[in-house]
């Protein structure tokens, strides 16, 4: 696959998995229907973890590969909590850590390799900082509403614009 296909699948797979996580969050989704929303979810996340990579990886392979784990772990805690029926105090927090520590790592390395617009990029490294600062508070106890939501903000101003961009536009080539 090329990097221009993967960053078009990344960014369909990030505007699928907002929507698919805004309307969970709304409750619009019940019974089989919330269940297959969460699976959608997941699977975003492992796809967005391979082609992030595919996408990244020129720029710095390691980091990327960081990036990658992290995304993975995402995805697939959820899916093997529920298929296992584990129960975690705070699954979605977990996950959501999970998300923001790999997308600061893809963040980065967007930034870094000029694959997207400089202030767009950016945004998408100080949204994803702020979650890692603010989801471990959030699981402490020691950040509440609406502050938790408020958070997740500037992550929405990087995703919507930045999913648009890598499908329309794809990446540049690689300048190594």
């Amino acid at each position: 696959m090329t990097r221009t296909a993967a960053a078009r699948i990344a960014g369909f797979t990030f505007l699928f998995y907002i929507v698919v996580g805004v309307a969970s969050a709304g409750g619009i989704f019940h019974g089989p229907a919330a269940e297959l929303a969460t699976y959608a979810q997941n699977a975003s996340a492992v796809i967005l973890a391979l082609t992030l990579f595919e996408v990244t990886r020129v720029e710095q392979a390691v980091v990327a590969a960081l990036g990658m784990t992290f995304r993975l772990a995402e995805g697939a805690l959820g899916s093997a909590l529920h298929l296992t029926g584990i129960a975690l105090s705070h699954p979605t927090l977990v996950s959501a850590t999970l998300f923001a520590i790999g997308s600061t790592f893809f963040c980065w390395l967007l930034l870094r390799g000029r694959m997207l617009p400089r202030a767009l990029a950016w945004i998408g490294v100080f949204a994803s900082v702020i979650l890692v600062i603010g989801l471990p508070l959030q699981l402490g106890g020691q950040l509440d509403a609406p502050l938790t939501m408020l958070m997740w903000m500037p992550m929405l101003a990087f995703e919507v614009p930045g999913g648009l961009w890598l499908l329309v536009n794809g990446v540049p080539p690689s300048r190594a």
